[in-house]
């Protein structure tokens, strides 16, 4: 009997993933978007091991006032537009607006959004998805779906989290992710 092939799907937290995080404020407009290093060759890397790439976000600088849905769109209509350019397309963004007091259930670290790419893409399997996350909010989120669980610590300050695996950026979880769950392995 033939072993079923792994179909992966990745789900990455947006600031301080892909882009970098501004300290105490929010990316309120696509001129503050600024990609992290190495981000968009892993992300070309990646693409074609996964059959999904998903962006999850919190950004309850909408409902701070601090920005609207407009703006927030345009960000994500831009971040589309590069990734897909650098042929590293991602296929949904998913976002919270809801403030972290009001516990809503689309805010990491509920489930809400990982429900609404289930709903929008029913063959998708969480037992074969991996949280990409630098908070323990994306980690609680990933292991609520029961999925492999990735902290993204910049600075290696050995931050205690629940995570399967620590990396530097999305460069060294690449090469993790081949090494470990596809066995498959190019510079």
């Amino acid at each position: 009997m033939k072993k079923k092939e792994v179909v992966w799907t990745l789900f990455l937290d947006r600031d301080g993933v892909i882009n970098k995080r501004l300290p105490d404020d929010y990316v309120k407009v696509w001129h503050e978007f600024e990609f992290l290093p190495k981000t968009l060759k892993a992300l070309n890397l990646l693409r074609p091991l996964v059959k999904y790439i998903f962006v999850v976000t919190n950004q309850q600088g909408i409902s701070k006032g601090l920005m609207n849905l407009e703006d927030l769109s345009f960000i994500h209509k831009h971040l589309k537009k590069v990734t897909r350019k650098n042929k590293s397309s991602i296929d949904e963004i998913y976002f919270c607006p809801d403030l972290a007091e009001d516990d809503p259930p689309c805010r990491k670290p509920n489930i809400g959004m990982g429900l609404q790419a289930k709903s929008d893409f029913p063959d998708l399997d969480f037992k074969y998805s991996i949280m990409v996350g630098d908070s323990p909010s994306d980690i609680e989120f990933g292991k609520k779906l029961q999925m492999k669980t990735v902290f993204i610590d910049e600075k290696m300050a050995d931050i205690q989290t629940e995570a399967d695996y620590t990396c530097h950026d999305l460069m060294e979880f690449y090469r993790i992710f081949v090494l470990d769950f596809t066995g498959k392995f190019k510079s």
